[in-house]
């Protein structure tokens, strides 16, 4: 165990060192005066230096979050920030279906065009637990829940097209694995393939996601948003590998440099016809195989659908 914490990190410091950490600014000014975004996970880390990005360039920015005491802080902060009265809390738990749900009820009755959604919200969740929909509590998190909440949210994103969806992933996707067998890890649970499983799902979703969404003006792409000194890295359970990540926190990105390259897909008019594409440092970037399986996508929607109830 100790010799594969040894490997991970090694490999880990050597991407971490080969990529200057200041990389991919987003250096576009556009303004989004008459613009909605939804922001998931918009309290802290990336999700809130987006949202106070938007927010000063002029959007009307709703934060999506959980903990509404943290979420109204950061409504406070960035309205300070930013001089924008126009940004709004409403609770979403991604760990609930129900939550969701209600959140998109809300959405509909307030919002009379969504513009860009921002599937920013996530954690690191190792724990062999299930949520109340049955589902395990990290791939619900992760992955079911944004999907559920993007699928509710289409009709919308189509009305208002041209609009965009961001998916926030990880490079760690490459080390994930689809198991349709095993999707939701009841015959084999390994916590650390939890959070990779699901970054993989992201990846193939959003692929399938393009093609479905061919003609409509609605476009979407995912994106890394490099290794970044967030409260994610807290959640590491191996307090030796936690340890190690903590001394190479000085050549991690900020939040706010990592919140770059989602600000760059929610602005950029060079992306206003690009889809289905996986960036990082604000540049279109190479995709495993794994990721690009068109079979496997389309499998992976139609299961998905099923286990979120939309089917």
């Amino acid at each position: 165990m100790l010799l594969v914490a040894l490997l991970l990190i090694s490999i880990i410091t050597i991407i971490i060192l080969s990529v200057k950490v200041s990389s991919g600014i987003c250096k576009f000014s556009h303004h989004l005066a008459g613009k909605t975004v939804i922001v998931t996970g918009a309290n802290s880390g990336i999700g809130f230096e987006t949202a106070n990005n938007l927010a000063q360039r002029g959007a009307r920015v709703i934060l999506a979050c959980r903990n509404l005491e943290r979420a109204e802080c950061a409504r406070k902060k960035i309205i300070d920030s930013s001089g924008n009265q126009d940004v709004h809390v409403l609770q979403l738990d991604l760990e609930s279906f129900k939550s969701i749900r209600n959140f998109v009820d809300n959405i509909y009755k307030t919002e009379k065009h969504l513009d860009i959604l921002i599937n920013n919200g996530g954690n690191y969740c190792t724990e062999n637990k299930k949520t109340e929909d049955g589902l395990l509590k990290g791939m619900q998190i992760n992955y079911f829940g944004p999907f559920l909440l993007t699928s509710l949210l289409l009709p919308l994103l189509k009305k208002s097209a041209p609009s965009r969806i961001i998916n926030v992933s990880s490079f760690l996707y490459v080390r994930g694995r689809i198991d349709f067998e095993n999707l939701n890890m009841e015959k084999c649970f390994i916590k650390y393939r939890v959070y990779e499983n699901a970054k993989l799902c992201t990846m193939l979703i959003t692929t399938e996601l393009d093609r479905r969404l061919q003609g409509t003006g609605v476009t979407v792409n995912c994106l890394h948003p490099g290794v970044v000194n967030t409260n994610i890295m807290e959640a590491i359970e191996n307090f030796f590998v936690r340890a190690i990540l903590k001394t190479l926190k000085s050549f991690y990105k900020s939040s706010w440099e990592g919140a770059q390259t989602t600000i760059f897909l929610a602005v950029s008019p060079e992306v206003e016809n690009i889809s289905g594409k996986y960036f990082k440092d604000c540049h279109i970037a190479e995709l495993a195989q794994k990721a690009q399986n068109l079979d496997v996508a389309r499998k992976l929607w139609d299961t998905s659908e099923k286990l979120v109830g939309l089917k």
